[in-house]
């Protein structure tokens, strides 16, 4: 039934995975940027000749302009995450398209790139919030394994978390920034998470299965040459 699910829904689908031929996972961060823990997570990806997409909260974008620029330059992808970290979900669909509109603008305007994708915070989302993102000119986008990097673990069990399911075209979440008040959420207090560490064990811990990280951008434009496509069935929740 999975993929018969898949396949009815595809008309209100957010992109959950890549279908590839190549031995690429999408990995892509949320949260940020944050002036201590990003730069370490661009390091490890530095180090690794990996590329990333940045879903990005635009108070923490305009408030860390050079950063923003400084992933730009290193080939990695921006997205958007939200102008805040609440739920759309309490939100009518215009005021979620009004919402898209305006931070699509403020990322474009700060990077000086399209702003393509969308992920909303906490995944929330309902039919008439993904009209409203496709409205805006933006894709909603999903995941599939997660670094589960939110709650106080150890950086080689969150690693391990996400490569545990990882194989080719899945989308792979992590995180390199923690939502708290200055994005409108009181979520507890941020764990105490070595982002850079967890990076490099994400990325060494992919070529070791014989993957590559890129951005979900890259791997897109890859995936069209072989060809392949981006794979997209329903995501709701509140």
């Amino acid at each position: 039934m999975r993929p018969v699910w898949r396949w009815i829904t595809r008309p209100v689908g957010s992109v959950r995975a890549i279908a590839t031929t190549q031995p690429d996972v999408v990995l892509t961060y949320d949260d940020g940027p944050d002036p201590v823990t990003t730069p370490a997570v661009l390091e490890a990806l530095r180090a690794h000749n990996a590329t990333a997409t940045f879903f990005m909260l635009t108070p923490r974008a305009v408030a860390n302009k050079s950063l923003v620029h400084e992933i730009v330059s290193a080939g990695h992808e921006i997205a958007l995450h939200g102008i805040d970290h609440t739920r759309l979900t309490q939100y009518s669909s215009a005021e979620v398209l009004r919402r898209c509109r305006e931070g699509k603008a403020i990322l474009e305007d700060i990077a000086g790139v399209e702003v393509r994708w969308f992920r909303a915070p906490y995944g929330a989302i309902l039919l008439p919030h993904w009209t409203a993102v496709r409205r805006s000119g933006m894709e909603p986008v999903a995941w599939g394994p997660t670094a589960r990097d939110w709650v106080q673990l150890p950086e080689e069990e969150m690693a391990q978390a996400a490569l545990g399911s990882a194989q080719a075209g899945e989308i792979i979440l992590a995180h390199d920034a923690f939502a708290g008040a200055d994005v409108g959420v009181d979520d507890g207090p941020a764990p105490t998470v070595d982002r850079g560490k967890l990076a490099e064990l994400l990325l060494s811990g992919l070529a070791s299965l014989g993957l590559s990280a890129k951005s979900l951008g890259d791997t897109v434009n890859t995936a069209q040459a072989n060809p392949a496509r981006p794979r997209r069935w329903a995501w709701f929740l509140r």
